[in-house]
């Protein structure tokens, strides 16, 4: 009965989605039919076999090393904001450092592949051979990939070109699959504090269903002329990285403008996330106010709870569940994690499929503060119309975030009890 259940919510989930999309008629239904199809591939292959986690974890690793590096540079200027592990005397990292100062080293290492054509190479090829798979245009398809390990201020910040060329209905398309980023850096806190292996299980799932929503959502018809990639790096638009003789802008002219760019970008994004963060903590206060029990994680949890249950699991099981999804919505996954991390590996506690989903839906940036930070990237990377369209879609963005992690969540489901 309760994998019955499980196969409901899964639709229902769907079905949330083409109730809220905006435009109905133009959902292209073929492409997501194969992306979810695929999907349920991979949820298979990642629950059973152990050598497609080790994959996933093996390309985690290498975007892992690289925010490494970026820690030795931050070491260096501010030692008392890197822990020893690294080389400085903190206890432990602050948010501005473990996921926004390595921004300094990845966005100018991108530009810089962008400014000898390789990345323009790769996304068009690697794009290209997604696109002709999911259906989608070539760099959604590529940023699909990007936002994988990579973080959504990250994937953002290194695709600045790309977002500054395109229409702003397909920026709210980035900024809603954005919702459902991670970063490389932390998938080994993950891995200390739940279950590996659905956490490796999570990420690939969780790109193809935020295009999966976005599609129903969002969707946005894209010509073949309008399906290109930009091909001149900087830290401003095509057009302004060419000197007036037609040739690229002098190599560390250039360079210093991305550095100066990726520094300006951090400030936006903290400021963001400070305000978001402040205001969420001001209404539950206000909230008190009136009842102490009154909190949004409490309401969120209230609310969250239909969809727990159809989770496939039973009522006690579903509201527990619920109320730690409030509790990630209103703060993050690792407050959650820390809570559960001393009981959660005890399948005889909560049972191998209660474990499985609650990890993969903990395993994604999906809360308030992160449509700060998203918010805070596109107002130093778009135009005023995109940033416009973005702010007016911000229960968008919380709707693509939520339902992504429901369905990667309710897919694993499928195939662990």
């Amino acid at each position: 009965m309760y994998l019955i259940v499980n196969i409901i919510g899964v639709l229902v989930y769907l079905g949330i989605a083409f109730l809220f999309s905006k435009k109905k008629k133009e959902i292209n239904w073929k492409s997501t039919g194969i992306v979810f199809v695929l999907n349920l591939f991979i949820a298979w292959i990642l629950t059973s076999f152990s050598w497609g986690r080790d994959a996933v974890k093996a390309a985690a690793d290498g975007f892992n090393w690289l925010v490494q590096v970026a820690y030795t540079g931050i070491n260096f200027a501010l030692p008392n904001w890197v822990t020893p592990a690294y080389g400085g005397t903190a206890k432990s990292m602050n948010f501005v450092t473990s996921s926004l100062l390595p921004i300094l080293l990845i966005v100018p290492l991108f530009d810089i592949l962008t400014y000898i054509g390789f990345l323009p190479w790769a996304i068009k090829w690697i794009g290209r051979g997604l696109s002709k798979i999911t259906g989608q245009p070539k760099f959604e398809s590529f940023f699909s990939v990007e936002m994988m390990f990579l973080g959504n201020t990250e994937a953002l910040a290194v695709s600045r070109l790309q977002i500054e060329t395109m229409r702003a209905e397909r920026n709210v398309t980035l900024a809603m699959m954005s919702m459902s980023c991670i970063t490389a850096s932390i998938v080994g806190a993950y891995t200390q504090m739940v279950p590996g292996n659905y956490v490796l299980t999570a990420i690939p799932l969780n790109i193809l269903n935020a295009i999966i929503v976005t599609n129903i959502l969002n969707p946005v018809k894209v010509e073949p002329e309008e399906d290109t990639i930009a091909q001149i790096g900087g830290s401003s638009s095509a057009e302004e990285a060419e000197m007036d003789n037609g040739k690229k802008e002098p190599f560390f002219s250039f360079l210093g403008d991305s550095i100066l760019g990726a520094g300006r970008l951090i400030l936006i994004i903290a400021a963001n996330v400070i305000a978001f963060v402040a205001l969420a903590a001001l209404i539950d206060k206000i909230l008190g106010l009136f009842n102490p029990w009154l909190s949004l994680e409490h309401i969120l949890g209230i609310i969250m709870f239909p969809f727990a249950w159809l989770m496939g699991l039973d009522v006690h099981d579903a509201f527990q569940f619920a109320q730690y999804m409030g509790t990630k919505l209103v703060t993050n996954e690792f407050v959650v994690m820390g809570k559960i991390a001393p009981t959660i590996h005890n399948v005889s506690m909560y049972g191998a499929h209660y474990q499985a989903q609650l990890t993969v839906f903990l395993t994604s940036f999906a809360n308030f503060s992160t449509t700060g930070m998203i918010i805070g990237a596109f107002k130093g990377l778009a135009d005023k119309e995109s940033n416009n369209l973005i702010s007016k879609n911000v229960g968008y963005m919380l709707l693509s975030g939520i339902l992504v992690s429901l369905l990667s969540a309710g897919l694993v489901g499928l195939f662990v009890w």
